[in-house]
Parts: structure tokens; C-alpha cells; sequence
């Protein structure tokens, strides 16, 4: 880190990030709601966010470089120190590791001669256990530079380093196509992906993911019949079956217990709660 105070950043470089600074600014009722896609930026321009960055983002919403730097701290997403053009994260939260994320975790600090949090000697991978990557039903979950890599091993989660290590193209399973992290960077802080094609890619979430939203629905789920059809709630709540099983009838005026409103000692005469205390007794 540059001794304090921190260096400004050469002129043509500190033109451009201004430019950028007031679209992103602009978007905001008031400036300090910025802070967030700034700090993505500068972080886009040195690939993590630097003292200069912490400075050059204070200017620009006028906070001093403490509260900058407490947000900056606070976030996970934010790299404090220089890492790889790929940040490379295994989920080893509950499902992901006992569906192999720890032992993927553990392959690959192996054969990267990494830890937790640290960059492979040229610069390519910065590897990291994650707590969670929002993709249970997928597990064990990769991710590079946040796009998705789903269902992993060992075996596939070693290649795919390899492969990023060696320059050759790989393919998320889901989302857009892979591009470095400064440039993910950069499309965080909310400027567009300009690469062709890129955002048609982007597609959906996974199937594993929309079959609640079809059961919901009133869709049969993939390779069951009709008898695991769960009726859309169209309906008003009396007729809805009590225990969600197709074809049973709720008594008239039987609410289900998602619409309900429970008893509580509040709402109960014969058990009343009693008298609320004030603040401080």
C-alpha cells in the first residue's frame, strides 16, 4: 500500500474515471448512494480497491476516506489487496460441502499451492472459499468471477483452473460468457457488457431452479404425472386443499395456513397478554 496520503492517479487516468464517476453519480437522489458502483469502478481499474481508489471515490461524494474505507472493509466482493485475472470461489457452505465443496476446496488449494484468499504465481487465479453462491440446487457450485460453474468435482473443478491458467476458453454453465474480473469489475459498477452476443447469452436461471415456480404454477414436474400437479392458489383460500394434496377439499371457510392470521396471546380473549410495559420497566 502507498504511504498515506494516498497518490492521485495520472491525469488522463483520474479524466476518465471522473467522466465515469458523474454517469454513475447521476443515477443516484443523492451522491453518497454511489459509493457502491464507485468502488467497483476504481476497483475495475486496478483490479482491487487501493487507497488512491478509497480517495478518489471520497472526492467524488464528499465523505472522508474513513467512511469510504469502512464500506470498502465491509464487503466481501471488494479485493484489499492485488489478486488474479479470475477469482475462483468454492462454496463450501452446508449443502455445497457435503455435496463435495470441501473436498473440491481442498483439491484445488493442492494443486494451485494456494490458501484461502491468495494468487497463483502467474497472476491467473485468485482462489476462495465462498459461504454461499445462491445456487444450492446446483451443488457443488464453482464460480468464476461470479458466472456459474454447476455440479462440480474434483476432478472437473482441477481442469477448469487449469484451462484459465492456460488461456483456453471455458464455458459457464449458465449465464454469460467469461471475461476477467477487472471487466467484471466494471460491468458491476454498472456500465454495460459491449462484448457481442454477450448479454443474449445471459439466458435464465437452471431448470433445477424453476421447478417450485412450475409446480406453482400448475405444471407437471419433469418426469412425474399429473398426480404431482400442485394447483395454482387462483383460487381464494377456502378453496384451497389444507394439506396441499390434489383433490382434497378444504372445508368452506378454511383458510390455508400461509393466508391465515395465528392466534396470538394478543388476539386470543380468553388468554390475554396483559398490559404492555413502557420502554425501560
Amino acid at each position: 500500500m502507498p504511504a498515506l496520503p494516498a497518490p492521485d492517479y495520472p491525469a488522463e487516468v483520474r479524466a476518465r474515471l471522473e467522466a465515469d464517476a458523474k454517469e454513475v453519480i447521476a443515477r443516484y437522489p443523492g451522491p453518497r448512494s454511489a459509493l457502491l458502483p464507485l468502488l467497483h469502478l476504481v476497483q475495475a481499474e486496478e483490479g482491487h480497491v487501493t487507497r488512491t481508489g478509497i480517495r478518489f471515490c471520497a472526492e467524488q461524494l464528499d465523505l472522508t476516506t474513513a467512511e469510504v474505507t469502512a464500506v470498502s472493509t465491509f464487503y466481501s466482493m471488494y479485493r484489499r489487496k492485488a489478486g488474479g485475472d479470475y477469482q475462483v470461489g468454492v462454496c463450501t457452505n452446508t449443502l455445497c460441502a457435503v455435496m463435495g465443496g470441501d473436498a473440491i476446496f481442498e483439491e484445488l488449494k493442492e494443486h494451485l499451492g494456494v490458501g484461502n484468499g491468495e494468487t497463483t504465481e502467474d497472476g491467473a487465479v485468485s482462489l476462495e472459499h465462498i459461504e454461499c453462491n445462491a445456487a444450492c440446487d446446483f451443488a457443488p457450485v464453482v464460480m468464476v468471477n461470479w458466472e456459474f460453474f454447476d455440479n462440480q468435482t474434483p476432478e472437473s473443478a482441477r481442469q477448469l483452473v487449469d484451462d484459465l491458467r492456460a488461456g483456453r476458453t471455458v464455458e459457464p454453465t449458465r449465464g454469460a460468457p467469461l471475461c476477467t474480473f477487472k471487466e467484471t469489475a466494471r460491468m458491476l459498477a454498472g456500465f454495460p457488457d459491449e462484448r457481442p452476443g454477450a448479454v443474449e447469452a445471459t439466458g435464465s436461471a437452471g431448470p433445477a431452479s424453476l421447478i417450485g415456480l412450475r409446480l406453482a404454477k400448475g405444471e407437471v414436474a419433469p418426469g412425474r404425472g399429473a398426480g404431482h400437479v400442485v394447483s395454482p392458489r387462483t383460487a381464494g383460500p377456502a378453496e384451497e386443499p389444507p394439506s396441499g394434496h390434489p383433490g382434497e377439499q378444504a372445508p368452506a371457510g378454511h383458510p390455508s395456513s400461509h393466508d391465515a392470521p395465528q392466534e396470538t396471546s394478543a388476539s386470543d380473549d380468553q388468554h390475554p397478554a396483559g398490559p404492555t410495559a413502557e420502554e425501560g420497566e
